[in-house]
């Protein structure tokens, strides 16, 4: 599973946040690890240097084996809190993907 990290020109991408990001993908979808190819990390700042609620976005983006590409986007206060929500959404997702496709 390859991850691709991406930021606008707002997101300061550090190596910190980009690690934190790759850890907590393959910690939560650690059991999907062999239907995913690629996940897509889009992560901005929708306010640009203004302040506001909910103005950082994490769009996660997860190709799959054989599959239409899953996406879920959140909008938080903080960055570390959109990429935590998109994560919940993509791994429901992907364990709805996972169940329907083991009654087939």
């Amino acid at each position: 599973m390859t991850i691709q990290f991406n930021t606008d020109k707002n997101i300061e991408g550090h190596e910190r946040l980009e690690a934190y990001v790759n850890t907590s993908i393959a910690d939560e979808l650690s059991r999907f690890k062999n239907h995913i190819t690629r996940i897509e990390v889009h992560l901005s700042d929708e306010n640009g240097g203004k302040t506001g609620p909910k103005d950082k976005r994490c769009l996660l983006e997860a190709r799959l084996e054989n599959r239409k590409p899953i996406a879920v986007t959140s909008y938080a206060d903080t960055i570390e809190k959109a990429i935590n929500e998109a994560l919940a959404k993509l791994k429901a997702a992907m364990t709805t993907v996972d169940s329907k496709l083991k009654k087939h």
